[in-house]
């Protein structure tokens, strides 16, 4: 086992037991002996109740005078009642202090349906109601403002006060001042933070970090777009205590918060941060005391008492020109947030970084150093991976989800040619760039040459995208605007005109794309091309009445009572080829390579020796099927290289050359003798060289060939770019099988009675098989007429098909009635069979069969 596995396994190992702690834990957060609970109803957003019941734990501190204000402290995110200790402490002798832990924070740590600030607000009034109290000065630190806003929405008449304390407010002034982004952020941080509580072994700890899933909820479930409004409708007093040097909630948010509210009093602190609770606690105490002291004595102003000039500053509408642009730490943080966004997304993040530099937000250098950063590191990492996994990785997911070996194959084969210009090139070419990266790497190609490349591919293209958009960014600003006020129907605008662009417009721009085009409406055109379950979905009516008809759904599992399950799907191949024996003279020589590694090599040689073998031979899975797989492994290296790279059960089988043909055997139990019912002569494709075309142009070109032209060029890879001598025909394929090019053309003229007796000989072998289709490989025509000299490759069972259907000349009507008739055969013969004995298969062995299929 190598290391790279026995470190996967520890870490699912310690995943499992971190997990079980976990869930098996007391889950109870610690609390102090002064903490207090009240039950209250889980709300969901907008104020609809559960109906479950949720503890809060809160303080209830200080003066112990009936008459003392009470003052709500709320924390901010992340955070708990405890932020407000320090404060607090200053304040106990002359107010009555109730600091709640919000829902997901402190000792109210729990799952909820909801954490937004509205939802905290409501949480909160049901605690004064528990409590017994009418009104409270609101005093909001952070994110706590939201919620102190949302209680000045919701009982407005139990706020005898607000107090902001380095706040959030307006949207505007928020992060990157769009709500858009900001979620996306937020958004990204929420799956960072599920990726560590699931995917890290940490036995229960991350619920009780700081930044852990329920901080990430409170952001994501938060919309901070109606606070403008809340500031702008509170009529009591309220206090703006704010930091000149916050990095987190800008100056400029303060004075904004400040204008909206004509009545409110705005203290800024000359050298005070974000933290103001811990860095200046008796500066604020002191501030708050003199507050709700004015408060209480009718001192403070109310939004009717306030200043003519203010009220009128205060129906202005917002000034974007008033958003500060980022500085400093707030700086550094943008950037590395544009620099992690491309990651996601790189046209959109600088499409973003464009809009944030037209707002004035971010420089434009600024705006292309995060966006270069960002890019270029992905660029790398995709290099970097394909150094390390190689071409092995494409086989499993999740890279095979991405990018197609095939096209890894193809942008090798650019390398070795074009060098530095592919990499700047696919820079500017959507598609292209995942694949030739990673070819780069797994090519091993010279790290220090592409770096260079990839720096002068990324500094070209990024200005222009950031350029762009900051030049057309009060447009870009309108058009969200316009999404967000009719969302669904504009991105549904939006996803129908991009997949028209993508889809039709530009591939209309090129030869390529347009042979593209014609080749997929071929594809839909001819029944030939048409996905399994588009020819079997029109048959399913049938396919129930002969249930009904024969009283059993699984009585057609008993048609060949020697193949598990008939042969629906997921059959061995080397067992059913075991039910002719070994050494038949009429199948061709095999041998079962179990699933290994690098050791099943001797094996091969061995069966080669043994049978007098040289290549090319043919690999298959053993439980595969329509061709997947397959493969004709022309020397040692070749199947060398495959027997390491598939570790599943393999056939190795003699390649015999000459024609192939698919032969649809059926003998029903009470017959002596069977009948050939299907002949398909199968061809490979093949195109004409000009002496000027490369062979990809050729396949383009050939009317029938476009329409399959990514499988021939997925077979051709390594030399869709080589320009064949007029004159010489080129083979596509070598796989008798549709779907991977061959053609299919009615054989039945060639059927002799001789070549029926011969498969009826052979197929009376094999007890137990009464319908499927033999595929055979024909080296000698004259021989095969007189019912000699062909090779048993394959034997289908239940599902295969035959396949002359697929014929050019014939046309879906006429498929649809092969079929029908064929399935009602093979329904006729499985019920026979289970009236002769023969047990269908149960449904866990259908089921099994199907995940099986290969």
């Amino acid at each position: 086992m190598s290391l790279r596995r026995r470190l996967l396994l520890l870490w699912l190992a310690l995943l499992a037991v971190s997990h079980s702690v976990w869930w098996l834990r007391d889950a109870t957060p610690p609390r102090a002996p002064a903490d207090r609970l009240v039950p209250v109803n889980e709300v969901l957003p907008r104020g609809a109740e559960t109906g479950r019941t949720r503890c809060l734990v809160y303080r209830d501190d200080g003066s112990s005078d009936p008459a003392a204000p009470v003052v709500l402290l709320l924390h901010g995110s992340p955070g708990g009642k405890q932020d407000f200790r320090l404060v607090g402490a200053e304040l106990a002798g002359d107010y009555r202090l109730v600091a709640p832990d919000l829902p997901g924070f402190g000792g109210s740590r729990q799952e909820m349906a909801d954490y937004s600030v509205e939802s905290h607000a409501r949480y909160c009034l049901q605690l004064l109601d528990a409590i017994g109290v009418e009104s409270a000065h609101v005093v909001g630190f952070s994110m706590g403002g939201g919620v102190g806003l949302c209680l000045t929405e919701l009982a407005p008449e139990r706020v005898r006060s607000l107090t902001l304390v380095s706040a959030i407010g307006a949207q505007e002034l928020e992060l990157f001042g769009s709500y858009r982004l900001n979620h996306a952020v937020h958004g990204a941080q929420l799956l960072l933070a599920r990726m560590a509580r699931w995917l890290l072994p940490h036995f229960g700890a991350a619920d009780g970090w700081a930044l852990n899933v329920h901080f990430a909820r409170n952001f994501t479930d938060t919309d901070q777009r109606p606070l403008r409004g809340l500031l702008a409708a509170w009529r009591g007093p309220a206090l703006v205590l704010h930091g000149k040097r916050d990095f987190l909630v800008p100056l400029e948010a303060a004075v904004e918060h400040h204008r909206l509210m004509p009545q409110s009093e705005l203290e800024l602190v000359p050298e005070g941060s974000h933290f103001l609770l811990w860095t200046r606690p008796e500066q604020t105490a002191a501030s708050l005391r003199g507050f709700i002291g004015r408060v209480e004595a009718g001192e403070a102003l109310t939004r009717d008492r306030a200043a003519p000039e203010r009220l009128a500053e205060a129906a202005l509408p917002f000034d974007p020109g008033g958003v500060p642009a980022f500085s400093g730490a707030a700086l550094l943080v943008a950037v590395l947030l544009i620099a992690l966004a491309t990651l996601i997304s790189e046209d959109l993040t600088c499409i973003a970084a464009g809009l944030l530099v037209s707002q004035g937000r971010i420089g434009f250098a600024a705006g292309c150093t995060g966006c270069f950063l960002g890019i270029l590191f992905g660029d790398v990492l995709l290099y970097v991976l394909g150094r390390a996994l190689g071409r092995k990785a494409l086989a499993k997911a999740p890279m095979r989800w991405w990018i197609r070996p095939a096209a890894v194959e193809r942008a090798s084969a650019y390398f070795r040619r074009q060098g530095w210009r592919v990499v700047i090139v696919c820079r500017f070419l959507p598609g292209f760039r995942v694949p030739t990266y990673f070819a780069a790497g797994a090519l091993k190609t010279h790290f220090g040459w592409f770096l260079l490349y990839f720096v002068v591919a990324v500094a070209a293209w990024t200005p222009v995208l950031v350029g762009v958009s900051a030049w057309i960014g009060e447009g870009i600003a309108d058009a969200l605007n316009l999404v967000e006020r009719y969302a669904l129907p504009a991105m549904g605008g939006i996803a129908l005109f991009l997949l028209l662009l993508l889809k039709l417009l530009v591939p209309l721009c090129t030869w390529r794309g347009r042979r593209g085009l014609v080749g997929g409406w071929r594809r839909k055109r001819h029944f030939e091309f048409w996905p399994r379950w588009a020819v079997y979905l029109p048959l399913t009516p049938w396919f129930l009445w002969l249930a009904l008809r024969h009283r059993s759904l699984r009585a057609v599992t008993a048609v060949n009572p020697a193949i598990p399950v008939g042969g629906l799907l997921g059959e061995s191949k080397s067992a059913i080829l075991e039910g002719f024996g070994r050494e038949h003279p009429l199948v061709a020589r095999w041998t079962l390579l179990p699933a290994g590694g690098d050791e099943r090599m001797e094996a091969a040689a061995a069966f080669l020796e043994r049978h007098g073998l040289g290549f090319p031979v043919v690999v298959k899975p053993d439980v595969g099927a329509r061709g997947q797989g397959v493969e004709v492994a022309r020397d040692e290296a070749r199947l060398r290289a495959r027997l390491a790279a598939d570790r599943q059960p393999l056939i190795l089988q003699e390649h015999v050359p000459g024609e192939e043909f698919g032969m649809f055997y059926v003998r029903h139990p009470d017959e002596q003798r069977g009948r050939v019912t299907s002949v398909t002569d199968k061809r490979m494709a093949w195109v004409r060289g000009d002496g000027s075309s490369s062979l990809e142009r050729l396949i383009l070109a050939d009317p029938r060939a476009v329409a399959l032209a990514r499988v021939y060029c997925e077979a051709n890879a390594d030399r869709l770019d080589e320009v064949p001598a007029a004159g010489e025909e080129v083979v596509l394929g070598e796989i008798g099988a549709h779907s991977r090019g061959a053609i299919f053309l009615d054989g039945s003229e060639r059927l002799t009675p001789a070549i029926e007796q011969a498969l009826d000989r052979l197929s009376k072998r094999f007890e137990g098989f009464h319908f499927g289709r033999y595929d055979l490989r024909v080296p000698d025509a004259a021989a095969f007429a007189r019912g000699e000299g062909f090779r048993v490759i394959e034997l289908n069972g239940l599902t295969s098909e035959p396949t002359h259907l697929y014929d050019r000349r014939y046309g879906v009507l006429h498929a649809w009635r092969l079929l029908a008739r064929t399935w009602e055969t093979a329904w006729a013969i499985g019920s026979r069979n289970c009236r002769l004995g023969a047990r269908p298969a149960s449904w866990s062995q259908i089921i099994n069969s199907l995940r099986n299929k290969g």
